[in-house]
């Protein structure tokens, strides 16, 4: 099946190029696949992220793989960081809220090994400090440790 990879801004792909003239000759509804390209991509607003359309020309059907952002960038835009810390271990640049780590969590869950969101939230805690970025005014060694002890499997949605 013919595949069609793409990078485009998260939540407001258009059937101009590069979808466009890509899916014309596939005979697929370049509106259909816009709008389901759009839907899976605006909680990366902001963002332009690789996407991959996989096309059965025999039923002209198609999937939408969403590919997925470094954790690095999806931290440093929620935060509104230009950049992390250049000396992690003594530079503080930025803190997140352990609803924002839920949230980044989700959204690389999908692309993730990890089988629970709390193993992907304890990810996403460690990129934070390679960038110097705390969570909750907290460094990341010890907000790990508080996730593995179960302290925000409320907020985690773990029981």
């Amino acid at each position: 099946m013919p595949e069609i990879n793409v990078l485009v801004e998260a939540g407001k792909a258009t059937a101009s190029a590069p979808l466009g003239p890509a899916l014309g000759p596939m005979g697929v509804n370049i509106g259909d696949v816009v709008a389901k390209i759009n839907e899976k991509t605006k909680q990366f607003a902001g963002v332009k992220i690789p996407v991959k359309v996989i096309v059965d020309s025999g039923n002209k059907s198609f999937e939408i793989k969403v590919g997925s952002l470094p954790t690095s960038a999806l931290i440093k835009k929620e935060i509104s960081l230009k950049k992390g810390a250049s000396n992690p271990k003594t530079e503080q640049v930025g803190n997140l809220t352990i609803e924002q780590v839920k949230k980044l969590a989700e959204m690389k869950i999908d692309g993730s090994m990890a089988t629970s969101l709390k193993a992907v939230a304890k990810e996403v805690v460690g990129a934070c400090h390679s960038m110097g970025v705390t969570i909750e005014g907290k460094k990341a060694g010890e907000m790990q440790k508080e996730i593995a002890e179960g302290k925000y499997d409320l907020v985690l949605g773990e029981n």
